[in-house]
């Protein structure tokens, strides 16, 4: 598991600085005009085995960039939905209350970041196949690229909706000036095909030393999570099923395991951010001895425990949690995980007694006033892993626990999901989401309404970059974020900045500014 995390970050240097530049070669007869030996071109890197492995690397790499899932992605995810009240109104928060600066720092780093990996996939599809080397292999380092495309399509899009397709490197596009966004239809089109050719190039798993490279039960779940966007139910429940009846994968007996170091890449993952505590800092992170850890914690951790503006968890999530009791009459454990709140209340599960703790095992009132009622998050911050006594004790990149990116409790919820809005409260959606609720130990449901569908989600995956897309795509972000502003948004600016359409981030002022053919989002 390390060591691919090791070679994920000891290889991608080349391939980093063959793609950033895009410039074109011209010949020339000047006998000045020569090409540098020692400098890196398409036609100089592209030749070996090692140069394809290289390459693919270098397109997960951007995945672990501070810019992107080490940190700033979080301010577009789980900092724009309806259970993270951000604090202050710093452009990290701007997206949270729909005041986004087309020109600020946070929309143009998630941006670039997505679109390196777009690109890096780009020319691992477009050279790897003129490469002569293993056939298996190569596949396999296509299936990756296909899947890395697609993963990095379905966020642009779902952040921006209309967006550039590029599907070639960008050094063989005759006119950059010409490019223009495309229809949604069309994105969602190649991000199926993508998929369905990662389905049939990946393995099912990799050797231990490789693990946390994409799989075939990857880009099956992705599909279906894609398929489920679009409203397709039918297809999307076929994705699932294949993933459910494999045998591959199972939901593990202790939830907490899926947020800690200590449990990373079990059985329950399908795909993860590998991220690692190596003591290097720097910011940024697609770059040699640049820190690959776990930089977004301090912007969840609870206040005192971070030198970030931080955050807090509006109470109707944690009401939620509270509103049904386990089959021993007990708090879900799911929200001791989940949440620290002011609470003496325990409940006992997997042998184990959960508390309302947090850093250095210290309980709510060894850190508030006694009275106070703010609630904080806790999941991802894996403080009794590692012993951290505050969310940066270690620096930015001072923990290593991998972001869990599809679990197969999510796949069983979307399946139940799809089950449901295609045939109702069947037998089979009741299955699905009761082994998820078995697990925390949640009675069984008899029948289901898409409400319960949409709390599950909540007390199942809450921080887990999936709640405000699921609001965008059941179109009820006006109606859960915008027209409540003052139980949602109530520590930083409100939503009066709302206009329709920014329900969609800003298309970054620079691209504008280098191709006219683009064109700003509305409400911008």
């Amino acid at each position: 598991m390390k060591n691919f995390k090791k070679l994920h970050r000891s290889i991608k240097t080349g391939f980093a600085l063959l793609t950033a530049s895009l410039v074109s070669l011209n010949c020339s007869d000047d006998i000045l005009d020569q090409p540098n030996p020692n400098a890196l071109t398409p036609t100089s890197f592209w030749q070996t085995a090692e140069d394809a492995q290289k390459g693919i690397i270098g397109a997960y790499s951007p995945l672990t960039n501070i810019l992107y899932y080490s940190r700033f992605e979080v301010f577009l995810s789980d900092y724009r939905d309806d259970v993270v009240n951000g604090f202050g109104t710093s452009d990290r928060t701007q997206a949270g209350y729909f005041n986004t600066d087309p020109a600020g720092n946070p929309i143009r780093w998630v941006w670039q970041a997505m679109y390196q990996g777009v690109t890096r996939s780009n020319e691992v599809l477009f050279r790897v196949p003129n490469i002569e080397m293993d056939e298996a292999t190569k596949n396999n380092i296509l299936g990756e690229a296909h899947f890395l495309r697609a993963f990095n399509y379905f966020n642009l899009l779902n952040n921006w909706r209309n967006i550039p397709l590029l599907t070639i490197p960008f050094t063989e596009i005759e006119d950059p000036l010409s490019i223009v966004q495309a229809d949604p239809t069309e994105v969602w089109a190649l991000i199926e095909a993508d998929l369905q050719a990662a389905q049939s190039l990946l393995p099912a798993s990799w050797p231990s030393d490789q693990t946390g490279r994409a799989t075939s039960g990857a880009a099956t779940a992705y599909l279906g999570k894609a398929l489920l966007y679009q409203g397709k139910y039918a297809e999307a429940k076929t994705a699932f099923q294949q993933i459910m009846s494999s045998g591959t994968y199972q939901l593990v007996d202790n939830y907490a395991h899926n947020f800690t170091e200590e449990f990373e890449n079990n059985a329950e993952s399908l795909f993860e951010i590998q991220l690692i505590a190596d003591g290097n800092g720097g910011w940024g992170g697609d770059a040699p001895n640049r820190g690959k850890g776990s930089g977004y914690q301090p912007d969840f951790a609870p206040a005192g425990f971070t030198n970030q503006d931080g955050m807090t968890v509006n109470q109707w999530a944690l009401d939620l949690f509270l509103d049904e009791r386990t089959i021993n009459d007990e708090i879900d454990p799911r929200a001791f995980v989940t949440l620290f709140w002011n609470t003496t209340e325990t409940t006992t599960y997997e042998g184990e007694v959960l508390e309302s703790k947090t850093y250095t095992d210290q309980a709510y009132t060894d850190v508030y006033d006694a009275a106070a009622t703010d609630v904080y998050g806790n999941k991802w911050l894996d403080w009794k892993f590692n012993g951290l006594s505050q969310s940066l004790a270690e620096g930015w990149h001072g923990a290593g626990n991998n972001l869990r990116m599809m679990r197969y409790a999510d796949v069983l919820l979307m399946f139940a999901e799809a089950e449901f809005m295609s045939s109702g409260s069947t037998a089979a959606a009741l299955d699905a989401i009761n082994q998820v609720r078995a697990r925390a130990d949640m009675p069984a449901f008899t029948a289901i309404t898409m409400q319960d569908i949409e709390d599950e989600r909540v007390k199942e995956l809450t921080f887990e970059r999936t709640r405000y897309f699921d609001l965008l795509r059941w179109g009820k972000v006006v109606d859960q974020i915008v027209n409540n502003p003052a139980d949602v948004k109530s520590r930083s600016a409100g939503t009066s900045a709302f206009k329709p359409g920014r329900e969609y981030m800003a298309i970054p002022q620079n691209e504008l500014d280098q191709n006219p053919n683009l064109v700003q989002n509305p409400g911008y």
